[in-house]
């Protein structure tokens, strides 16, 4: 009798990249949904961002070109980061979400799984850079990824990320924000078919359990939910229009954020201007410039 498959280890999700045309805009727009957001970051392959910082240890990444030249350069050289960033904004323009990344402590392992699962998108990428908290302390922070995805969904990418230098800073005035947004609940992508996507998800996730259901399936990670909904699925728990019918391939739709206060949240939205709907005990808020997904908070 053959040995019985060692039990996984489900990933957290670490942090979710949604590409922006203006870290400035990012910015504006997260502040009115009511998040802090930290200073900008510079990577040293061209691309800039800005991260609002979560207390179960995720973030948000609002990712905007800050020198082109270097990008393109540093693509060409096999920079695997900013090349499916290129080609995500030549297909679906500079705003929207395009990756989910999950935290590992073995980047180097997880490529090598994800070759020998054939979902590979790449090399290794290990980089560092300086961080700076809102009363001016510096550190520098490194991280290395593992890269997969698969030719079927073009527009969007997956990668481990092992946070190889934490920054010895205190981080806990970032992670608190005037919505009340504590962590990511869900993460949900959309797809006509998500069981046609199932391998893939569990080699991400690094989880076997799937739960398949009339709406699409959904994997459990250490620390969220991921969901692959079909359009039904997404109209109906969104409010969103997935891509047209003819469109496959996955597509990173949508987070879900656990907040203290629904009742505080949609009082801070009216005041700011941002225009939202209640979906049963969800508020939602559809994209918009600054902001590449659909955003939901709930209790």
């Amino acid at each position: 009798m053959s040995a019985s498959l060692p039990p996984r280890q489900a990933r957290p999700v670490d942090h979710l990249v949604l590409p922006a045309a203006s870290l400035d805009v990012a910015r504006g727009r997260l502040h009115r949904l009511g998040f802090t957001v930290a200073p900008t970051g510079e990577h040293p392959f061209g691309t800039v961002n800005v991260c609002a910082y979560l207390a179960d240890g995720t973030f948000l990444e609002a990712l905007a070109i800050g020198q082109r030249e270097t990008c393109e350069q540093a693509a060409i050289t096999g920079n695997v980061f900013v090349a499916r960033d290129q080609a995500y904004r030549f297909r679906q323009g500079d705003e929207g979400f395009s990756a989910l990344v999950m935290g590992t402590e073995n980047a180097k392992g997880d490529h090598a799984a994800f070759v020998e699962a054939g979902v590979s998108a790449g090399n290794i990428l290990d980089f560092s850079r300086p961080f700076v908290t809102p009363d001016g302390k510096h550190d520098k922070a490194a991280f290395r990824l593992a890269f997969a995805a698969d030719l079927r969904a073009p527009d969007v990418f997956f990668f481990t990320c092992e946070r190889v230098n934490v920054p010895a800073v205190d981080r806990s005035a970032l992670q608190r924000h005037e919505n009340g947004a504590l962590a990511i609940r869900d993460v949900i992508l959309s797809e006509t078919n998500p069981t046609d996507f199932q391998y893939l998800m569990q080699e991400i996730v690094n989880e076997r359990e799937v739960n398949a259901h009339s709406f699409g399936m959904d994997i459990r990670a250490a620390n969220a939910n991921i969901a692959v909904l079909t359009p039904a699925g997404l109209e109906a728990f969104l409010g969103a229009k997935a891509p047209p019918l003819g469109e496959r391939g996955l597509r990173l739709q949508g987070i879900v954020f656990a907040v203290r206060d629904l009742a505080y949240v949609e009082r801070l939205l009216s005041g700011n201007g941002v225009a939202f709907e209640k979906r049963g005990a969800r508020i939602v808020v559809q994209p918009a410039a600054g902001q590449g997904a659909i955003f939901a908070f709930e209790a």
